[in-house]
């Protein structure tokens, strides 16, 4: 693949962490607006080169940095836009609700012990109690008087952990106008309670929410299993993946008149991976409380299956630990999930895969995958058609700012894993660190939208930037 380097321009600063970067036009106006939600709770757009508040929520979201370390993952963490909003003024949003802190799902931190079979098949039980936070998905209408007000929730899901709830987790499908949810698999590490894999389990899946249908429905139970949701609101989701373990959301590419879908799966311990799929067949959640109920198989021929946690992208998740009872033996045990085996032949083989650890010089160590966007302008032709992607940090072998990492792949028309190439940037951060958080693009896709943020830390505020993505 060519080298490509870029320059970033930034367009916003001084803002608070921001988790999701979406282009509107608002009703009456004609001109595209670039909105950013901001992890504590605000919505702001840029406005005749102005900044302006569309809407604040910040007492709505649950007190965010309380482990001592400032780091989080819950908070605004969703935004997106009807494609009729110019018209109808209707957008949707997902985070995690005041008042509804919990002790957590499990006591101690947890790490799977392949020496302790046990540790390998917990069971998340008293889940009305012991469980982090609930997070809502909510439908919001802009007002002809110019104020958002809320309209209904449309999801309430109680969460185990504080960690995997997604990022930019809503977005609209130009393929069959549904809002799409992409939902982690519940936090902590190496998926504990196996939900991502169960049929029946909210957590790990990518869902489609017909928003057009059961409208009438609103503040439904706080759940964490498909089958305890009324009826009613079943009707209105179908399930197109599962094997998620967290994802910043999902990306369209408009080929012809197919769309090809861009998902990424943050790793655990080796590998960030990026999927790509086109043709896919989503089942209707009461189609699989039905064979639920009835103890029966649902047929999953053309759904979508990311492989966690018995999959880490194209390798199978493994645990190593020293079982011995010698001490004076040099030796370790591998052990791998069940579900390594079970999803081997029915998985989806990731588009691209990039390293935590990689020496090789044209490539990196990542931390974390946090955005995935198709590119389709013509402004950078050398990404023209291609995927661009961003890694929260790069390893570095020497003590230094932090930097985050863009990069780009494409499909290869053999099938096979695609390569990626580094994309150079021009921009001087100085002595501060540049953790980039997310991407985001204009409406037709022609712009790509970087979001950077200089701590770790949530409770650090003001330290956001949004450049553009420029030659």
């Amino acid at each position: 693949m060519k080298k490509v380097k870029v320059r970033l321009r930034p367009i916003v600063s001084n803002i608070n962490l921001p988790t999701a970067l979406k282009a509107a036009i608002l009703p009456g106006d004609s001109i595209e607006r670039l909105f950013i939600a901001t992890q504590v709770g605000e919505i702001i757009y840029i406005g005749n080169s102005s900044l302006r508040t569309f809407l604040d929520i910040r007492p709505r979201i649950i007190k965010l940095g309380r482990s001592g370390d400032g780091y989080d993952e819950r908070g605004l963490l969703g935004l997106a836009f009807h494609p009729g909003f110019y018209y109808n003024g209707l957008f949707y949003l997902h985070y995690s609700v005041a008042g509804t802190q919990g002790p957590g799902a499990l006591s101690e931190p947890f790490k799977p012990n392949p020496c302790d079979p046990k540790t390998l098949n917990l069971k998340w039980t008293n889940r009305e109690t012991q469980y982090d936070h609930i997070d809502t998905v909510e439908e919001w209408i802009l007002q002809s008087n110019g104020q958002p007000q809320k309209r209904r929730t449309l999801l309430n899901l109680r969460r185990p952990f504080s960690n995997h709830n997604g990022v930019n987790s809503l977005n609209f499908s130009p393929e069959t106008g549904k809002l799409i949810l992409t939902t982690g698999d519940g936090g902590s590490g190496y998926d504990p309670f196996h939900l991502s894999q169960d049929d029946m389990e909210i957590a790990g899946k990518i869902i489609e929410i017909d928003v057009a249908r059961n409208t009438f429905i609103d503040n439904p139970p706080a759940v964490t299993r498909f089958h305890e949701l009324p009826v009613p609101i079943q009707e209105t989701l179908t399930v197109i993946a599962k094997g998620v373990r967290n994802i910043p959301g999902i990306s369209y590419q408009r080929f012809y008149n197919q769309y090809i879908k861009y998902v990424g799966n943050v790793g655990q311990d080796l590998s960030e991976s990026i999927f790509s799929f086109v043709h896919y067949k989503p089942i209707p959640v009461t189609q699989l409380v039905q064979a639920y109920l009835r103890n029966t198989e649902t047929n999953q021929e053309g759904f979508i299956n990311f492989g966690w946690r018995g999959w880490e992208g194209a390798f199978p998740t493994s645990i190593i630990k020293e079982c011995t009872e010698n001490p004076a033996t040099d030796e370790k045990t591998i052990a791998y999930y069940n579900e390594a085996i079970k999803t081997s032949s029915t998985r989806l083989q990731p588009l691209t895969s990039y390293f935590h650890k990689d020496p090789r010089p044209d490539k990196f160590g990542g931390t974390a995958l946090t955005g995935v966007q198709a590119y389709m302008g013509n402004g950078i032709p050398n990404l023209t058609g291609s995927v661009v992607f961003t890694d929260l940090a790069r390893k570095q072998k020497s003590q230094g700012p932090i930097r985050g990492v863009l990069a780009s792949t494409r499909i290869r028309t053999d099938g096979k894993l695609s390569d990626y190439s580094v994309i150079e940037t021009d921009y001087n951060f100085g002595s501060q660190s540049a953790y980039y958080v997310n991407l985001g693009t204009n409406l037709d896709q022609t712009r790509i939208y970087l979001g950077v943020y200089g701590s770790m830390k949530v409770t650090d505020f003001n330290q956001g930037t949004v450049f553009e993505i420029v030659p």
